[in-house]
């Protein structure tokens, strides 16, 4: 079978469809002017399937939906969606900001099935930049001499097929991938996964005489309280250790949310880099705690089974770090942990262990081919423009732009929600090399820097 889009050159192909890509595919939708294509390697849109656990919710408001804060009239906004599914009034009467995960996933898709420009179950296998033009000599557009332009190779999932696309500029939005520190890593054993597998292993956890938790963020709340709820029901012995200072909730009062707006991104961007560095953990509760609503409902669940001086076998441990991880003869494991205020070492054994220990952002592998193109800071990262272009290291008219990956220069808002649409809103003015959609200056009250 040919390559229909053999023949096309792109404005932008976005590589990824997480929620940023998809906004960014749904604005470009129905532009007449920019030319755009996505692809996943996933055979159709999920986000974070594994913990789309009933009555979670997200942890900002619907609003930050994939268009609204940059187009609130798009027909791909959160609340066309309920119009089209005839939920308006029953949301209307749920008075609620924050909407169910699970909802937000549907949302998504239902976009991602919407949409003409998204293309699923290819994986992106290189990426290289040229200045050859006799390879797109079928194009019929105008390509100034010191334009080049990307070649996409894409791996169709299913058949193997490899195909060919071209593009003026990319957006890299392959979004982060679990991560388990070296000291469990090690271990290959299926008792022991990373949360974002939570549901896929929701049958086998009810089977288990003991599972252990290790993590300190929402994720590892959540799977700990979907795991209480059923502890009477099926017994297991059930921990929770986290090496954080305590059980502490995110903050989420509205001054401290305004670091999550386009105002604090830009004063951070400015901060020399060190200070950055210096900056980002000490900002975890701005962005890694768990939410006062999910702690509370971990306490009452284990004060109704307290009732009548019952002390089921729950244990929930801070300060304590798992230094190691071994297989038993038994197939269970063996934890090393240390509690390190009180410097005290200890053994802890286990069926399952269950690791929320969060998300890294690897550099992916089709970036190989452009590694000479791109400029790295010392410490091997990305050097990020203020627009979210990627510094270059040649002079060219082509861009690359980063979604979700620009933590170390932009602040705790890179993977926010409530700033995918401003992001994207930037990278299609540079596209288009206007103001397509405004971006405003002070969107909050208090004043970041002097």
């Amino acid at each position: 079978m040919s390559n229909p889009f053999k023949n096309t050159m792109y404005d932008v192909i976005g590589i990824g469809i997480g929620p940023f890509n998809l906004g960014l595919a749904a604005l470009t939708e129905e532009m007449k002017d920019v030319k755009s294509l996505f692809f996943d390697q996933k055979p159709y849109f999920e986000w974070h399937g594994g913990l789309l656990i009933d009555e979670t919710t997200l942890q900002v408001p619907f609003l930050a939906d994939a268009v609204t804060m940059a187009d609130p009239k798009s027909r791909f906004s959160f609340l066309n969606y309920l119009y089209e599914h005839n939920r308006l009034y029953k949301f209307y009467f749920l008075e609620r900001f924050h909407i169910p995960r699970r909802e937000y996933n549907h949302y998504c898709q239902w976009i991602s099935k919407q949409v003409t420009n998204c293309c699923f179950g290819k994986r992106v296998t290189a990426v290289q930049w040229s200045a050859d033009f006799s390879e797109v000599s079928w194009f019929e557009g105008e390509l100034a001499d010191d334009n080049g332009y990307f070649k996409i190779e894409t791996t169709d999932i299913e058949t193997g097929m490899v195909n060919y696309y071209y593009s003026r500029h990319l957006v890299i939005g392959v979004g982060s991938v679990p991560y388990i520190p070296d000291s469990m890593s090690h271990q290959s054993g299926e008792g022991m996964f990373h949360s974002a597998q939570f549901l896929q292993n929701r049958e086998r956890l009810r089977k288990a005489d003991s599972i252990t938790v290790v993590g300190s963020g929402q994720s590892a709340a959540e799977v700990f309280l979907e795991l209480v709820k059923e502890q009477h029901l099926y017994g297991y012995q059930l921990d929770w250790f986290t090496r954080s200072k305590g059980f502490f909730p995110m903050e989420y009062s509205k001054l401290g949310l305004e670091h999550f707006s386009p105002d604090y991104t830009k004063y951070f961007y400015q901060l020399p880099q060190e200070k950055k560095d210096e900056q980002l953990p000490k900002q975890d509760l701005l962005y890694k705690g768990i939410s006062a609503a999910t702690i509370a409902d971990i306490y009452d669940v284990l004060y109704e089974y307290s009732v009548g001086g019952a002390h089921p076998p729950v244990r929930l441990l801070a300060k304590t770090e798992v230094v190691n991880v071994t297989e038993t003869e038994q197939g269970t494991y063996q934890l090393v942990c240390n509690q390190w205020e009180q410097e005290q070492t200890f053994s802890h054994e286990s069926e399952i262990v269950i690791a929320a220990t969060g998300y890294q952002h690897p550099i992916p592998g089709f970036v190989s081919n452009l590694k000479q193109l791109i400029a790295w800071d010392e410490k091997g990262r990305y050097i990020v423009e203020e627009n979210y272009q990627l510094k270059l290291t040649k002079e060219i008219a082509n861009q690359v732009f980063i979604q979700n990956g620009e933590m170390h220069t932009h602040g705790v808002g890179a993977p926010d929600l409530g700033l995918g649409a401003y992001r994207n809103s930037m990278i299609i003015n540079q596209l288009c090399n206007k103001e397509v959609y405004p971006v405003r200056n002070r969107h909050v009250f208090q004043q970041f820097g002097v």
